[in-house]
């Protein structure tokens, strides 16, 4: 399994992930690390996620819903509605419906935010020619403020869709936290540590299976804030596609 940043559409295409690093951001998608910078604290002021199974309050989470027109790149906000997922993608927290609260409206309408959401809608339709994106936006802060923060509780996964992006924001007084990516069907994979805030991490969610490790503590106040977004075409999931 390759991961190389240089050629995003063509790492995907090979090797299922592609992993840009900040330095290559401007390269590869058109977006400049100082620009992304305006949006990191927003992190700060996100609410605890209330739907943890296994009891832990380690999360928090903003969530918000996007449809791009990729002929003329709009990007639209629809309106606020949960987040689902089937159990054959998320055994834990699948087959109900998650209402997290939306993303503060500062960070959806800055142009930065925008920009993002369309230069990866752009490169992903490149690899994937579609006629629209649905995309869904994440914002995750892990703490370890208990002890141990789990940034994947569900373990190994896919999430349902055609494209993931996984891009790291903050990384602060933590150890652990390592990303595994892994064949869907095969036994090749790769294993690293995201250490640099807007490292971007781009998956093809019909090929790989990914997660990432545990954080500890490595002093008060660690945490881990990550920008999970994924594109899927023909619709966003919910109970009647199923």
């Amino acid at each position: 399994m390759l991961l190389r940043g240089g050629n995003v559409g063509q790492s995907l295409s090979e090797s299922g992930c592609a992993l840009v690093r900040p330095e290559e951001m401007q390269g590869a998608l058109g977006v400049a690390p100082a620009e992304l910078d305006r949006l990191a604290p927003s992190w700060s002021e996100l609410p605890r996620d209330a739907w943890l199974k296994d009891g832990g309050r380690y999360r928090h989470r903003r969530h918000s819903c996007f449809v791009q027109e990729i002929a003329t790149d709009a990007l639209r906000q629809v309106p606020h509605r949960a987040h689902w997922q089937p159990t054959s993608y998320n055994a834990l927290h699948g087959g109900m419906e998650r209402w997290f609260e939306p993303i503060d409206p500062r960070i959806a309408t800055n142009p930065v935010w925008s920009l993002l959401l369309r230069s990866l809608g752009q490169a992903f339709a490149r690899v994937r020619p579609v006629v629209e994106w649905y995309i869904e936006a994440h914002q995750f802060r892990i703490d370890t403020a208990e002890g141990i923060g789990r940034p994947t509780p569900e373990g190994a996964h896919r999430d349902g869709v055609d494209y993931v992006a996984v891009i790291l924001v903050n990384r602060d007084r933590i150890r652990g936290g390592e990303t595994r990516v892994f064949e869907a069907e095969g036994i090749a994979g790769v294993r690293f540590t995201m250490t640099q805030p807007w490292t971007t991490l781009l998956l093809d969610d019909a090929r790989v299976v990914h997660e990432t490790t545990p954080i500890q503590p490595e002093g008060e106040g660690g945490v881990r804030d990550t920008l999970v977004l994924t594109y899927r075409s023909g619709g966003f999931q919910e109970p009647t596609s199923a």
